[in-house]
C-alpha cells in the first residue's frame, strides 16, 4: 500500500515552532537525534524515516512526488500546518520539490548539501554499485565498515548507527535497515535536471566543501529564483556534514532558524 505512514521519530519540545529534518540516502532519521537534541531542543523536531528507509514501509514507488506525498499526509497526521524544513543529500532534493509543490507548509528551508541535479554518468555508477547491497558476520564487521565510510563520526554516532540502523536478514547475516531497490531508484531520481526552491520560501544552502556535490548551475538558478532570500554557508566537512562537524552543523541550525524570518 502506498497511502501507510511513515514513521516518525519525535525529539525535542512539544511547544514551538515544528522543525521537520530529512536524512539523506539509505540513512533514517534518527541520525538527527544529536543535532535535536543538542541544537534544537526547545522546537518539537520531526525526523521521518524515507519511504524504503528505516522503518517505514518500503514498498514502491521510490518517486520524488511520493516522498513528497508522504511527507505532506505526515505533516497532516502530525497536526502541522507550516514547518522549518532541513534536508540533507536527497532529503535536500525532496525538501525543495515539497517546498515547490506546497509553499505555504514550508516556513524557511535548509539545504545540507543537497544531492540534487548530480551527473547521470555518476549517478548510473553509484546506483548500478547499489544492486548488490552488503552484509555482515557480525557488529564488529558492520561497525568497521561504517567507521571506514565516517571517519570523523563520534564513537557514540557509530554505537547510535549501529543499534538503530542494523537488523538481521532471513539469512542470519547482518545488513543496514534500508531497501536496495529504493536506492537504485534514488540515484535516478537525483539524476533529474535540477530545480530551484520557490520564490518567497527563505532558503539557507549549506556546501561542504569536501564533498564537490552541489553543482554550479544549481547556485545560480537559486540565486536567481529566490535573490535576498537566499543565503549560503561553507562547512569544511564531508559531504556528512551533519555527522563531521556536528557542532559547526548544529550551531548553524540553530542561530538560522532561531532568527527571525529567514534567520535574519
Amino acid at each position: 500500500m502506498t497511502d501507510a505512514a511513515v514513521h516518525v521519530h519525535r525529539y525535542g519540545d512539544t511547544a514551538g515552532d515544528p522543525v521537520v529534518m530529512l536524512h539523506g540516502i539509505a540513512g533514517h532519521g534518527a541520525r538527527w537525534r544529536r543535532t535535536a537534541e543538542r541544537y534544537l531542543a526547545d522546537r518539537p523536531v520531526i525526523a521521518p524515516d524515507l519511504r524504503g528507509h528505516g522503518r517505514s514501509p518500503h514498498e514502491p514507488p521510490w518517486t520524488v512526488e511520493q516522498h513528497v506525498a508522504d511527507l505532506l499526509a505526515m505533516l497532516d497526521l502530525e497536526g502541522v500546518d507550516q514547518a522549518d524544513l532541513v534536508g540533507h543529500s536527497y532529503g535536500g532534493m525532496i525538501a525543495v520539490h515539497l517546498a515547490r509543490a506546497a509553499p505555504r507548509r514550508v516556513r524557511r528551508l535548509v539545504l545540507l548539501d543537497p544531492a540534487i541535479g548530480l551527473d547521470p554518468a555518476k549517478a548510473a555508477g553509484e546506483a548500478r554499485a547499489n544492486m548488490a547491497p552488503v552484509s555482515f558476520g557480525d557488529v564488529a564487521e558492520a561497525r568497521a565498515a561504517r567507521r571506514a565510510r565516517w571517519p570523523e563520526a563520534s564513537d557514540e554516532t557509530l554505537d547510535d548507527e549501529i543499534t538503530e540502523h542494523l537488523q538481521h536478514g532471513a539469512d542470519g547475516r547482518l545488513r543496514w535497515r534500508y531497501e536496495p531497490a529504493a536506492i537504485v531508484a534514488a540515484y535516478s531520481e537525483m539524476a533529474r535536471p535540477h530545480v530551484p526552491p520557490p520564490a518567497g520560501v527563505p532558503t539557507h544552502l549549506v556546501i561542504a566543501t569536501q564533498a564537490d556535490l552541489v553543482r554550479p548551475e544549481f547556485v545560480v538558478d537559486c540565486r536567481t529564483a529566490l535573490g535576498p532570500d537566499l543565503a549560503i554557508s561553507e562547512i569544511e566537512a564531508g559531504h556528512m556534514l551533519y555527522i563531521d562537524r556536528l557542532d559547526e552543523t548544529g550551531a548553524l541550525l540553530s542561530a538560522w532558524l532561531g532568527g527571525g524570518a529567514g534567520g535574519r
